[in-house]
């Protein structure tokens, strides 16, 4: 996840006007999104403007993004779902609401919900030391976990104090195992996920952090990964689109999206074959809205029993606020989530972006019932996704996010 952009991209959120007193036909409120969206602009010391009225298909064209994927939610349920352009740009394969795209760090909040669940359960703890459920690995004692141990609060909130790492790997010497990314030993060539800082000290994103979660998971419950998710998670919120196994299996293969860089050339899509807790989710806008209604209700006490009350209302509960400077605006961190209070409401949110060229912007709020997934295969998708939640916002005068006044 790249702070600096996003953080730029977050203050530009927008609310515009009254409620409207009548909800117009779907189809016209999605043209007037493809026609509405809100160029970004920059003002004085770097801050954000947005103005000027654009279409998607040429902001598309502008920020070199092939496709885009997205799905609104309104009134407690996905009010509609579309896409554009293509998987792969010079291609004739068009993008639909059924492509799959990358998750990228979004993954980290499917990974925050399947480790509070099996909290929930009793077979982890949250402020235990970790240790005391890994087998296959240990976090190694040293000088900063002699003053305070590792728990997986801390892992969820980026606070364990381990490194910021690039997933570099030696292509000549097979690929490496979750275990060997952790200790950083060939085949990985990542840092390895030793502590750095004393844990609870600071917050430091890590996305090694979340592979320590991971493997927390497959060792207390003896499964893969992919499987606890799949269980846990995807089938029974029907999400029949995800999955964290890459390559993607053939009935699957056919509507991947392949990323794009800044300008808008086809790559090889860089997923991890083995550490996937921090991004390795492959899946639809339409079936991470079904995720995010589902975590929307059962914070509402209305979840059918997939997920409890208290559970959501703890995923959300702020731990710690963030510097306000990385971003342009307060924000907190939730256990695996970023929050933003709007007053009497708040809204949850996990962006995502993977190289060559990924991004994805996750976004609900619980009280109003509303939420929007915008998903897209290119490196520029970022301001573009935030041109696009604008135009969303705007057109359904959504009481959340920061003012704007054009």
């Amino acid at each position: 996840m790249k702070r600096t952009l996003i953080g730029t991209a977050l203050a530009g959120v927008v609310v515009l006007g009254l409620l409207s007193a009548q909800d117009p036909p779907i189809a016209q409120r999605i043209q007037r999104v493809e026609n509405g969206l809100w160029e970004a602009k920059f003002g004085p010391q770097g801050s954000q403007v947005l103005q000027a009225q654009a279409s998607l298909a040429g902001r598309m064209k502008l920020y070199n993004v092939p496709g885009v994927s997205i799905a609104v939610i309104q009134d407690n349920k996905i009010q509609w779902a579309k896409a554009y352009g293509l998987l792969r740009a010079g291609s004739e394969s068009p993008v639909t609401d059924g492509s799959l795209f990358e998750a990228a760090s979004t993954s980290k909040l499917i990974t925050a919900v399947l480790a509070l669940h099996f909290v929930e359960q009793g077979k982890l703890a949250l402020d235990e030391d970790v240790n005391k459920f890994l087998r296959s690995w240990k976090v190694s004692e040293n000088e900063f976990t002699r003053v305070k141990k590792v728990t997986l609060r801390m892992l969820l909130t980026h606070q364990a104090g381990l490194p910021a790492t690039n997933y570099d790997m030696d292509p000549n010497a097979g690929y490496p195992t979750l275990v060997q990314v952790l200790k950083g030993e060939l085949p990985a060539k990542n840092k390895a996920a030793v502590v750095e800082s004393v844990p609870g000290a600071k917050w430091q994103y890590s996305n090694i952090a979340y592979d320590v979660i991971q493997l927390l998971l497959e060792d207390s419950l003896g499964k893969p990964f992919g499987q606890i998710a799949r269980e846990t998670v995807f089938d029974p919120l029907g999400m029949n689109s995800s999955t964290f196994a890459y390559p993607l299996p053939p009935e699957l293969a056919s509507r991947e999206a392949m990323p794009h860089d800044e300008k808008g050339i086809a790559g090889r899509p860089g997923m991890h074959l083995t550490a996937l807790a921090h991004g390795g989710l492959m899946t639809t806008p339409s079936d991470l809205a079904r995720f995010t209604l589902a975590l929307m209700m059962a914070f509402q006490g209305k979840s059918g029993g997939w997920l409890s009350s208290a559970t959501a209302r703890r995923l959300f509960h702020k731990e710690l606020d963030l510097d306000p400077r990385m971003f342009g605006f307060p924000i907190a961190e939730g256990l695996g989530v970023m929050l933003i209070d709007h007053g009497p409401m708040f809204s949850f949110l996990h962006p995502g972006s993977n190289l060559p060229g990924t991004t994805c912007w996750l976004e609900g709020c619980p009280e109003s019932g509303q939420g929007v997934i915008i998903m897209t295969n290119g490196a520029g998708g970022e301001l573009l996704a935030i041109e696009i939640r604008a135009a969303i916002a705007h057109e359904y005068q959504w009481p959340i996010g920061p003012s704007f006044v054009p």
